[in-house]
């Protein structure tokens, strides 16, 4: 029996577990296996690291739940784009959306998709970075940024197909790869765990300090101060934005059987799931790999130190391989929620006009297509990883806007229908906001060559806007 297709054209196809496993799979790419480096140098610790992760899975939780009440009354394609627009004005939604579609998801699927390409070249060495097909002045195209380029086409072609192939992708995708960091857990505890080394990395546990290497000699400087709040800034923005894009699935909510309920749900099992098996392999880690490899792990590539400690040599291997599977999956999720933003935005007359039909499988195949090549086009220029770092700020800016609209759509719409309705209202919320407000303000401080810029692309949107407006009136 077929599915009836609901007021925006899409049919609700996809389960409960579907929407979990979007969720999840969207989160975890490669930062768990990276992030904690660049968190054990700037922190210095073992406690204080697990902290770090422990407090990003217990906010990234309370925006979830908050996020839910939003899904429920609007139970549409958009997610956070409609959210805004609903709670402020079309401004709003569409500064979001801008930023959403120049830099915060395409250049995600750029980065994502090098990613996945530089980890394959541990495999077949020819799809390395260093391996230029031909360059043009100082333009230089490598293997790895055609393999991030078809990764995406691919991706695009198999959710361009109907929402399904992409959903069963994504679960099935998502399902190994929490096995697999489920199984490298148990292995490190089973074969690489040493009582010594677990008993070191505590030591100075909550010393908060800066670690560096002075030939080869480990250094501790303590922080105090700005200094202080300057680590925990650097430290939250990488464990935040590893488990970032927890709210993909409000994207395709149009498509979600009995969204008011499963994306709330969804939100709420994703987010518990990743924070779970995210602390539980950084407990791994510090049973496993002394403090010091951890901080300065080649390339900070954590995950791969402690497959070597574990498996020896074909570790690597292994943890190439997992991810491979894991930004792979992680991308099918980037790709399957974007492109349903671009396809609100053009319903509201602020994007391209196409962006706003479906094709006869029911997905929005010219919004995926145009998200497709600009994503491409970032992975040519090579200066993806910079646009993500700039729009950081960004992205806690529209969270925070995001959370506070809970509020305020608690007063402009009382007698709206809330069939789920924010978890811990109004507390937890507002604890959501004024740590991810304390995180930005930080990050203004002590990295201000990312986000005055990463600011400034937002508010280039605004002129752009208002020149959108003015060409529809003249029409």
């Amino acid at each position: 029996m077929t599915s009836q297709t609901n007021e925006n054209g899409f049919k609700p196809r996809v389960t409960l577990v579907d929407a979990t496993m979007v969720v999840a799979g969207s989160m975890i790419g490669s930062g768990i296996f990276i992030v904690s480096a660049e968190i054990t140098r700037s922190v210095g610790g073992a406690g204080w690291m697990l902290s770090m992760w422990l407090l990003a899975g217990l906010v990234t939780i309370i925006a979830a739940v908050s996020y839910g009440e939003l899904a429920a009354m609007f139970p549409g394609a958009g997610g956070q784009y409609v959210y805004l627009r609903e709670a402020y004005n079309s401004l709003i939604g569409f500064l979001y959306g801008w930023a959403f579609f120049t830099v915060i998801q395409t250049g995600t699927i750029a980065a994502v998709g090098v990613a996945f390409a530089k980890f394959t070249a541990y495999l077949i060495p020819a799809f390395s970075e260093k391996q230029i097909l031909f360059a043009l002045g100082s333009f230089q195209f490598s293997a790895a940024q055609l393999v991030a380029i078809i990764t995406i086409v691919l991706l695009t072609y198999i959710n361009s197909r109907g929402v399904e192939n992409g959903v069963f992708l994504q679960t099935f995708l998502t399902s190994v790869k929490i096995i697999s960091l489920i199984g490298l857990t148990i292995a490190g505890f089973i074969w690489g765990a040493k009582a010594e080394i677990w008993e070191q990395n505590w030591q100075n546990a909550w010393t908060l300090s800066n670690l560096t290497l002075d030939n080869g000699q480990l250094q501790q400087t303590a922080l105090t101060g700005l200094a202080f709040w300057g680590a925990i800034a650097i430290s939250m923005k990488g464990t935040l934005f590893s488990s970032d894009a927890w709210n993909s699935i409000t994207s395709i909510a149009g498509e979600v059987k009995n969204p008011q309920r499963n994306i709330g749900l969804s939100l709420l099992l994703g987010t518990i799931i990743v924070t779970v098996v995210y602390m539980s392999t950084n407990v791994m880690y510090l049973a496993v790999v002394p403090l010091k490899e951890i901080a300065f792990a080649p390339n900070d590539r954590v995950g791969v130190v402690a497959a070597d400690y574990i498996f020896g040599s074909g570790g690597t291997i292994a943890i190439a391989i997992m991810i491979m599977i894991s930004t792979f999956g992680c991308n099918n999720g980037l790709i399957l929620s974007g492109a349903r933003v671009y396809y609100t935005m053009a319903k509201d007359g602020l994007f391209f006009k196409k962006a706003g039909t479906l094709n006869e499988k029911q997905v929005p195949a010219y919004s995926l297509w145009i998200q497709c090549a600009w994503a491409s086009l970032l992975c040519l220029t090579g200066e993806y990883n910079r646009l993500l770092a700039l729009v950081i700020f960004g992205v806690l800016l529209f969270y925070i806007l995001t959370i506070l609209g809970i509020y305020i759509l608690r007063m402009k719409r009382p007698d709206m229908a809330r069939p789920y309705k924010a978890f811990g209202y109004p507390f937890l919320p507002a604890i959501y906001v004024v740590v991810a407000a304390t995180l930005a303000v930080l990050l203004l401080i002590f990295e201000a060559e990312y986000t005055l810029p990463g600011l400034g692309i937002i508010l280039l949107g605004i002129p752009v806007y208002y020149f959108v407006l003015k060409r529809d009136a003249v029409r």
